[in-house]
């Protein structure tokens, strides 16, 4: 139950406040006339909101309010006077008040701020709570959460990394599989050596096996030097190979040789060199499917499939939806240099209702652009920019043109082209993909560029390639 300290030194205005207040809500109110003894009074007592009067004898309500704040400064303080002036409302919320009321004030209009006031401290609670719970989050750096099913995945990080495990790492994109595999590495016995990530995507096919396994000087034209591959770059290391499913089947005989044996050959080379490594790998195919169809190999599968981490999409755990907002806020408010501090109650409820084709990267970059777009200290729901209507929109200037909505006038000008650029490649290839029915192959060859580019993109911008399969 809220507690609210009210402070007037008219009593019968103490009492009229009283009674508006407590008919209508089940609030815990004190009421003091002596704004001294009122403040001995919050100092003992945990009060949730503050009302007080400007103009009083002995303590005005900018020092009340002062007092406040000292004390307990998430406190909101709610200033009400009936000498109302621009001058005395700037000041007051300049110095903190979280609203201004004239008297004398309609029924309607103290419930509704008393209530928005509350609704505010709440979230400020919430956010508290939820940065401890990120003080304390498993020691897995950026890998939040705290549902049980996540909860079940740290201890089983813990409890495998220290082996020599191979480990595969399923789920939808954007579910966070790199993560998990940087935090194995990282509480594995070899997180003093490095982990070399090999994206099996973003690497044009006719370089891969040379990026792999390296080459000898005049393997091929262009070879004019002996080169280290990236497989022993990661020796004594850990190997992480993202989307696996989209390996070559012409390396894949190579890779298992180097999974049973620890052996590989430089290409061009004649001698056989052995590597130590420890080997991650992630997908978000089914490789069972991918096999029934003749694009992995059976016998690899099993040498991957050692130990098993199938990440869940975030429609399944979204009561982590509050917490990774939180992280994100942080995270991109230090990198922009913005002093944004919290998420509006409005904001954090659409975060939690709205559906993540893209899981915690799509949250992420929803974040991301919400703290560009923020200009005060308070992330709200128009900063988030989900309804299009609220961005920007094609069309608007022919062709080839964009309408700049009313958020692009405040924000700086390589800020706004930033988040139009994104904007035009989230939609350019969900259109892309809609039409070629989630085959990025053939997206890639509509839109005239390389398919690992197309696969880069689709990450960045955290678009589900596999839900346009199902026609969605």
């Amino acid at each position: 139950m809220p507690r609210i300290l009210i402070i007037d030194d008219e009593k019968d205005m103490l009492a009229l406040l009283h009674r508006i207040i407590g008919e209508e809500t089940s609030h815990e109110l004190t009421v003091e006339s002596d704004p001294v003894t009122a403040m001995a009074s919050f100092g003992e007592k945990p009060f949730d909101l503050v009302l007080t009067d400007l103009k009083m004898p002995r303590m005005d309500g900018i020092r009340v309010m002062a007092a406040v704040k000292e004390i307990r400064p998430e406190v909101p303080v709610i200033i009400m006077t009936a000498f109302a002036t621009i001058e005395t409302a700037v000041e007051a919320t300049r110095k903190g008040a979280f609203d201004y009321i004239t008297k004398p004030f309609r029924r309607e209009r103290i419930l509704v701020t008393v209530d928005k006031a509350l609704q505010w401290a709440a979230v400020l609670n919430e956010n508290r709570t939820l940065r401890l719970a990120l003080d304390a989050s498993s020691g897995f750096s950026d890998l939040i959460a705290g549902t049980p099913m996540m909860t079940a995945i740290f201890q089983r990080i813990r409890q495998v990394a220290p082996t020599m495990g191979t480990v595969l790492i399923t789920g939808p994109s954007g579910t966070g599989k790199e993560l998990v595999a940087r935090a194995v590495h990282q509480h594995s016995l070899r997180h003093a050596k490095k982990m070399v990530t090999v994206n099996c995507t973003a690497i044009p096919e006719e370089i891969i096996e040379s990026e792999l396994f390296g080459h000898v000087k005049g393997a091929f034209t262009g070879a004019w030097q002996d080169k280290k591959g990236l497989v022993e770059e990661a020796n004594e290391g850990t190997l992480f190979l993202d989307e696996i499913g989209e390996l070559n089947p012409r390396l894949q005989p190579r890779l298992l040789r180097l999974l049973q044996y620890g052996e590989y050959k430089p290409v061009g080379g004649v001698t056989t060199k052995i590597a130590d490594i420890r080997f991650i790998a992630a997908t978000n195919q089914d490789l069972n499917e991918a096999i029934r169809a003749g694009r992995f190999r059976e016998d690899l599968y099993y040498r991957l499939n050692v130990i098993r981490f199938d990440l869940p999409p975030l429609a399944v755990r979204s009561a982590d939806i509050p917490l990774l907002s939180c992280h994100f806020l942080e995270k991109y408010a230090c990198l922009n240099g913005k002093q944004i501090k919290d998420i509006a109650p409005e904001a954090l409820d659409i975060l939690k209702k709205h559906t993540y084709a893209g899981n915690v990267r799509e949250l992420e970059n929803i974040i991301e652009r919400a703290v560009i777009f923020c200009r005060g200290d308070v992330l709200t729901e128009r900063d988030l920019c989900l309804d299009e209507e609220t961005a920007y929109r094609p069309g608007d200037y022919g062709q080839n043109g964009f309408r700049m909505e009313a958020e692009f006038g405040r924000m700086p000008f390589k800020d706004a082209r930033e988040a139009m650029l994104r904007h035009f490649h989230r939609r350019y290839i969900e259109a892309l993909l809609r039409e070629s029915k989630g085959n990025v192959s053939h997206a890639a060859e509509k839109a005239g560029i390389q398919r690992q580019y197309l696969h880069r993109l689709i990450r960045e911008v955290g678009v589900d390639a596999d839900g346009f399969k199902k026609g969605r």
